[in-house]
């Protein structure tokens, strides 16, 4: 018995050398085999400047819905700026504070916390309004100049999740949306947040700060915890809690696009470098194409999107750019007895703005309740039904050799530029053209004389006409052909369709050959 074991385990001992010699298990180490490593982002410009500023998905997309809401939501008054002007005697806002709770010194802006309830939000909700009105992206404002953060943040102790609401807004949006396959926004205002006059409290005038020192009020707090809110703490120490809490935002939700509304300036430029560089990287990790979008001239233009506020360009842009505007006309945020724009002034500034290669972020005004105001809905509703229908000029799409002609006057914006509420009509033409060439989309800014001739001379083969001929041109949405008639010089005439138009925006599809 004992020889045949010895005889059996000497004949696998044999095979066994046998397997290696004849198949070798030897790791080949070669550079090509080796795999290959993405580059990360140090944080220089220079290295900053190889990522891929506005990705195709970003120009494919053309519209995105934020929102202003938070804490300032709950006195609904003046705007957005409550907190800085309730503590400013001589306006509005600190008349009426003192009016309606009371002495500064008594209800401070953080006693307004617990009324922001939002007992109402529903993420899946919001995300599918967001999805019917055509935006292809959506998401909170992060974080105003207030203080207060939209997330579950282990950063900030003054945080949605854990006061007012008790709940991730950011997290249970960022979920619902991408269940709609949209992408992410998160907007961030806290640059401002920082008290920087503090040793002027008469500054009152002052624009870098959100909050003044006041020992009279919670401003002048000396609880270390409430001065995180009120922005008082030492420069150091501000610039690294600016930068992790936007590190914790793309570190739990991975946004897709981050929005700064400027005051870089009032940064370390190295930090501002080093976040940079943590969003590419951590998109990188992701598999994710990222975008950062800012204001002025916080950054390099190979780095980040400009964005306008408010406006628009007078140009066509040679690149992408953005415009945030918002949807009411007397604050960004829900204050009593707020009015609308009509779905046709924001429809046709949206569409020139598109036509000149930009990107609109549509703000909206929820109330401290969660509920988005009806008239609010109305008009995404509004602008939803025309996307379904014409979208096909809108998405997707790239800017023509020029964007448009027509007579409206444009007013100069705030911020640059034009303003966001140009009155475009049916004489006021914007134009696109599809990504491989071959059809342009010709959008009138109204409702046209049906059977009148229009002759477009600007699209002429003497000026913009396309790069090869037209096949034919149709009312888009439909099958309906649309004569039309071009020559050598100064013709290209249409003649519009006995057809039933759109009140918002008539659209032409041109097909070429």
């Amino acid at each position: 018995m004992k020889i045949r074991l010895l005889l059996t385990s000497l004949f696998l001992s044999i095979l066994l050398l046998s397997c290696k010699q004849s198949n070798p298990k030897e790791i080949i180490t070669n550079e090509d085999s080796k795999p290959k490593i993405a580059e990360r982002y140090t944080a220089d410009w220079q290295s900053l400047k190889k990522h891929n500023a506005a990705p195709e998905w970003f120009q494919d997309a053309k519209f995105g819905i934020y929102f202003h809401w938070g804490v300032y939501s709950v006195p609904a008054f003046g705007n957005e700026w409550y907190p800085n002007k309730m503590y400013k005697p001589g306006t509005k806002e600190f008349e009426h504070h003192k009016k309606t709770y009371g002495d500064q010194s008594v209800f401070g802006y953080h006693h307004f916390i617990p009324k922001f309830t939002a007992e109402n939000f529903d993420a899946d909700q919001w995300a599918d309004l967001f999805k019917k009105s055509g935006a292809k992206f959506a998401g909170p404002v992060a974080q105003h100049h207030d203080g207060f953060a939209m997330w579950d943040s282990k950063v900030n102790p003054w945080n949605a999740k854990n006061k007012g609401p008790k709940k991730d807004i950011t997290g249970e949006l960022a979920k619902a949306l991408r269940k709609k396959e949209m992408k992410l926004i998160t907007t961030f205002h806290h640059a401002r947040n920082l008290q920087r006059n503090i040793t002027n409290p008469n500054r009152l005038d002052a624009f870098d700060s959100h909050y003044f020192y006041n020992p009279k009020y919670h401003t002048g707090t000396k609880d270390p915890e409430l001065g995180k809110l009120y922005g008082l703490i030492s420069p150091k120490e501000f610039e690294q809690y600016w930068y992790d809490q936007i590190v914790e935002v793309v570190d739990q939700y991975q946004p897709d696009i981050i929005w700064f509304d400027t005051w870089f300036n009032s940064i370390d430029q190295q930090k501002v470098k080093e976040m940079c560089s943590y969003y590419f990287n951590n998109a990188k990790t992701n598999d994710q194409e990222v975008v950062i979008a800012y204001k002025q001239s916080d950054l390099p233009k190979e780095i980040g999107v400009k964005d306008i506020e408010q406006g628009g360009r007078r140009e066509l842009g040679e690149l992408p750019w953005m415009t945030d505007i918002t949807l009411s006309n007397n604050s960004w945020c829900y204050v009593s007895g707020q009015t609308y724009k009509t779905a046709d002034l924001v429809l046709r500034n949206m569409i020139d703005v598109v036509s000149k290669n930009g990107v609109v972020l549509l703000n909206i005004s929820p109330k401290a309740d969660g509920t988005i105001p009806l008239e609010q809905r109305k008009v995404l509703e509004e602008l939803g039904d025309w996307f379904s229908k014409y979208g096909e000029a809108i998405y997707n799409t790239r800017p023509y050799s020029i964007f448009g002609f027509g007579t409206a006057t444009a007013e100069a914006g705030e911020f640059g530029g034009q303003s966001a509420t140009v009155a475009y009509t049916s004489d006021d033409v914007r134009l696109t053209q599809s990504k491989d060439g071959k059809t342009v989309y010709m959008m009138l800014l109204g409702k046209p004389q049906a059977g009148k001739k229009i002759n477009y001379h600007m699209l002429s083969p003497h000026r913009y006409y396309p790069n090869s001929d037209v096949k034919k041109i149709t009312l888009l949405g439909t099958n309906i052909p649309v004569e039309f008639h071009s020559d050598d010089y100064r013709q290209f005439e249409i003649t519009i369709p006995k057809a039933p138009m759109d009140e918002l925006s008539t659209v032409f599809k041109i097909e070429l050959e």
